[in-house]
């Protein structure tokens, strides 16, 4: 990799490392899945239908590239955007490789069906008293 003096990575690396980094499949996903609020790991397994150590691992990537952040309430782990301007890139790229409008809107809805996380159970519960 080239850099200058200062040790400052030339910007066209910069963005080939962030394309490269959410270039991968899962990984747009999971940054897609919690683009609407933050998840974790059981409901971004119920949304993706993945299992839990493959998702963790790219979580793991995304967190040391600061692209999310966690934070721990009592056994679960939750997930959110720390630049949520990423899924302004994802939809423009979506949209120059003609993928149409709403093609992840699934990854969005919440409570999904057969999720044990706490928030579609509280979902759920508030939804059944209406």
């Amino acid at each position: 990799m080239r850099t200058n003096e200062l040790n400052i990575v030339p910007p066209e690396e910069a963005i080939s490392r962030l394309m490269h980094l959410i270039g991968q499949p899962t990984r747009v996903q999971i940054l897609m899945a919690i683009g609407n609020g933050e998840a974790c790991v059981c409901h971004l397994e119920a949304a993706l239908g993945m299992r839990q150590a493959c998702i963790s691992q790219h979580l793991i990537v995304l967190r040391e590239s600061n692209l999310v952040s966690m934070r721990r309430v009592g056994r679960n782990i939750f997930y959110c955007l720390t630049q949520p301007q990423v899924l302004a890139v994802i939809d423009q790229v979506g949209v120059l490789a003609g993928i149409p409008a709403g093609t992840y809107k699934a990854l969005y809805q919440r409570p999904i069906l057969h999720c044990p996380c706490p928030q579609c159970r509280t979902e759920s519960a508030s939804e059944k008293d209406v």
